[in-house]
């Protein structure tokens, strides 16, 4: 089975949970750490598919990792192998796939809910998921619907928060999180959360990120579950060739 390679691009926001998805069907993967000058492969050789992890940085940055990421991006997609990305990894897909990304209206922080868009291909992706349901987010900036591509949910706080095409999926938000991934970005990012939730409802604070966090975190994973099954066809009869 070919092995999955998984972009982490800072050290606080690895695979997390869905390591342990992975892990659990048996899927092979590797993890490329960029924030550690890792190689970006050149070649598509012996590659089942790329999911791609979140970050501080915009995907407009003149990064030279980010212009090697989207190239491989492009390649991927024109050899359809499933491509994930989770945020600025969902970010990258987009532009990689022809769309912009700028500054959303507001920064969006902490747990908010995403509603079903309707479409002929949501159901293929969320069935099984309530019509709302709460998610983690952690972003300033949005991307939009490249060509092809279907945006099938959205947010109070953000018009496009997922879209997909073929078996691409890409995400604004994020659903790998772990109770301990929260709480280092909680507490990392303490004081300036406090301070924006303070006259910002799409920002939580502090305490109201860590209200509950188990519950919220064992939901999230249900999610996640539903999502990176449906991306993989896990369950389905539909099995992707390259793995």
């Amino acid at each position: 089975m070919k092995p999955i390679i998984i972009f982490r691009h800072v050290d606080i926001e690895g695979p997390g949970y869905l390591e342990h998805f992975l892990d659990t069907h048996g899927i092979n993967h590797r993890l490329i750490k960029v924030d550690q000058g890792d190689e970006i492969p050149r070649s598509l050789d012996n590659i089942g598919g790329l999911v791609f992890m979140g970050g501080p940085m915009s995907v407009n940055d003149d990064l030279p990792w980010i212009h090697q990421e989207i190239t491989l991006i492009m390649r991927a997609a024109e050899a359809k192998l499933p491509i994930l990305g989770h945020c600025l990894g969902g970010q990258l897909i987009s532009k990689a796939l022809g769309g912009e990304v700028y500054a959303n209206p507001v920064t969006e922080i902490g747990w908010h809910d995403v509603e079903w868009i309707e479409s002929r291909v949501a159901p293929t992706w969320l069935n099984g998921l309530p019509l709302q349901f709460e998610v983690f987010h952690w972003h300033g900036e949005t991307f939009t619907i490249p060509h092809g591509a279907t945006n099938i949910l959205q947010s109070h706080h953000c018009s496009r928060q997922a879209f997909v095409k073929d078996n691409i999926l890409a995400m604004q938000f994020h659903v790998e999180m772990t109770v301990e991934m929260i709480n280092q970005w909680a507490q990392q990012h303490r004081d300036k959360i406090d301070q924006q939730s303070s006259h910002n409802s799409s920002v939580q604070s502090y305490t109201q990120m860590l209200n509950d966090i188990k519950s919220k975190t064992m939901a999230l994973h249900k999610v996640a579950n539903l999502l990176y099954g449906r991306w993989l066809r896990i369950g389905s009869n539909e099995q992707l060739p390259v793995l």
